[in-house]
């Protein structure tokens, strides 16, 4: 028992911090009225009439008449798709309110396993608090990916034995309804030992949204439509609608919710995947909350979405999520819901951010041995490694294009007739039909699948990333074989990374050296880095604003409706590899 916290909060101690001459936004009971915060050490003692808690030695925070909100909570991020290490990722989210995050680091544990994750989440000496949800599963898809981590019930089991695991995460829908054994023993296991079901349920509807209901899924971020909000709250499900950089679906579920007048307390805001260049230039959470308030969400309900919501989605709303006593002393002061913007953030009763203006720092980590040099080509990579060869005797073939739709990284199929040459079959950028490929990167086995992409548009040259979900290969796109071999080389050499080629020249590169996913770059220099990539791409043609985040969803054989893995062309709905060559002639 904390005996300072309760002698400050019943008066016989004074206070460490104390903010008054604030508008408390009460998000247990939505309301806002003139209040302050009382904090003894890390936790908070009373909220309110706080004046009794004031002495000499107090250090008081005056938020003139400003917002007094809880620190934000992000219910489901993947920080890696940031690229960012985690101490920079700490001081960018920090910065804009953001407290708590929950995390599988997923990414972490498939190029290196629970080795990889429990590295990096020993770097975190930050003021953020990360909250573990143990992978469900590594790789996603296990007889159609490669990856250099492994993730199966023994060592779920091990993950969930943590003190800061809360969770199992990204449980797929199609894997719990045809019974993946694995799966369904890590569910039980989770559920046996107190731990929530978070699932990753894309096109589930109906029977089949009952049965991962009934399986024990707790949440759902994969809701893309009103229907697919109202469908899930109906079905007892909680809702974390993702507004993030590659999917935004916070206006159409908020329609659903609102026109139906839904109870909010089961709805979280969450991002799932974060750009770099969006969260410098616009922020985490706190964008979120100034687009729901622009949807027409009233204030106090938009801040309970980014805060005491996603405790609630852990059952952790004891500890996280509210301003009252006994809760951390993560704290917001903010402007009103006609501007707002974050202008104080107070993690763990510690002063962080102060006008956008970072108080503390956070020096780049020592990293263990097992999170750098982690890319392995087993065989040489030559512009012949990327050809698709056309059955004897073809002159024309008719292939299955997947393209990607240009406002969120799900694929659709399209058919289309291509010529052959000396036995190849030749892309068309006429057509915006482009080489992909993906290049195993573990050393383990040399594949290289390979299909045929459209909706980037590239006019000349390739593109090389070794962010591709969910396995993390060296995903290549291209409207030549050697400019593609040149850019994956690169990649190679630099031990993961991003790499533009064309013309048989590296046009720009940035490199990822920390498990070939992350930087230990500030966020600023790396978003400025970013930035000279998307230039150098869109100028060959791609109209996509985040190319390159775009691409590393085109591996994930997760979501509709194809994929390209180191295994081949993937039918995501069949869970099969197919072949991209229809037919010929």
């Amino acid at each position: 028992m904390d005996k300072k916290l309760l002698d400050v909060a019943v008066g016989r101690q004074k206070a460490d911090l104390v903010i008054k001459n604030g508008q408390l936004v009460n998000v247990f009971t939505k309301e806002i009225y003139r209040g302050g915060v009382a904090v003894a050490g890390e936790k908070i003692a009373a909220v309110g009439d706080i004046d009794y808690t004031i002495g000499e030695n107090t250090r008081i925070i005056d938020a003139q008449g400003n917002y007094i909100t809880p620190g934000f909570i992000d219910g489901h991020i993947h920080p890696e798709s940031s690229n960012l290490s985690i101490r920079s990722f700490a001081e960018a989210v920090l910065r804009h309110g953001t407290t708590t995050i929950m995390t599988d680091l997923h990414e972490l544990g498939v190029v290196g396993g629970l080795e990889a994750i429990e590295a990096v989440l020993k770097e975190n000496t930050t003021d953020l608090k990360i909250y573990f949800v143990v992978p469900s599963h590594v790789p996603f898809s296990p007889f159609l990916e490669t990856s250099g981590g492994k993730f199966d019930l023994q060592i779920v089991q091990k993950a969930l034995s943590r003190p800061d695991a809360v969770g199992l995460s990204e449980c797929v829908g199609q894997y719990i309804t045809r019974g993946f054994p694995g799966l369904m023993e890590s569910i039980e296991y989770a559920k046996a030992h107190g731990k929530s079901i978070h699932g990753h349920l894309p096109d589930i509807k109906g029977p089949e949204l009952n049965m991962c209901v009934a399986a024990g899924v707790r949440t759902d971020h994969e809701s893309l439509s009103g229907d697919d909000a109202v469908e899930r709250l109906r079905a007892g499900c909680h809702l974390m609608i993702r507004e993030g950089s590659a999917a935004k679906n916070l206006k159409d579920c908020l329609q659903g919710i609102l026109k139906n007048k839904m109870d909010t307390s089961r709805v979280s805001i969450i991002t799932d995947d974060l750009h770099t260049i969006d969260l410098v230039d616009k922020g985490h959470l706190d964008q979120a909350v100034r687009e729901a308030l622009a949807d027409g969400v009233d204030f106090a309900t938009a801040i309970q979405m980014v805060t005491l919501n996603a405790a609630r989605a852990y059952e952790l709303d004891d500890q996280l999520g509210g301003l009252a006593p006994g809760r951390w002393a993560d704290i917001n002061i903010t402007s009103g819901p006609e501007d707002f913007q974050v202008e104080t953030v107070i993690s763990n009763g510690k002063l962080i951010a102060l006008y956008d203006q970072m108080q503390v720092h956070y020096p780049k980590a020592v990293h263990d041995s097992r999170l750098l040099h982690t890319v392995t080509l087993k065989n040489p990579i030559t512009p012949e490694s990327f050809a698709i060869k056309a059955p004897d005797g073809a002159n024309k073939v008719n292939v299955q294009v997947m393209d990607t739709l240009p406002f969120i990284p799900i694929t659709v199929g399209r058919e289309a007739a291509l010529d052959v040459k000396d036995g190849v079959v030749q892309c068309d950028v006429a057509q915006d039909v482009l080489y992909i490929a993906q290049v195993e990167r573990y050393g383990k086995n040399g594949n290289i699948g390979k299909a045929f992409m459209g909706g980037f548009h590239l006019t000349r040259g390739a593109i090389a990333s070794s962010v591709g979900h969910d396995n993390h290969n060296i995903i290549v796109l291209g409207t030549n074989f050697e400019d593609m071999a040149l850019a994956v080389n690169r990649v190679a050499e630099l031990n993961g990374g991003q790499v533009v080629a064309d013309g048989g020249q590296i046009r720009a590169e940035l490199a990822y050296e920390i498990c070939g996913l992350l930087s230990d770059l500030p966020a600023d220099e790396l978003a400025d880095k970013k930035r000279e990539l998307n230039r150098v791409i869109h100028d060959m043609g791609c109209p996509i604003s985040i190319p390159f985040m775009f691409l590393s969803f085109i591996c994930l054989a997760a979501i509709p409706s194809f994929a390209v893995t180191d295994h081949g062309f993937i039918d995501v709905l069949q869970q099969k590899v197919i072949d991209p060559i229809i037919s010929y002639s």
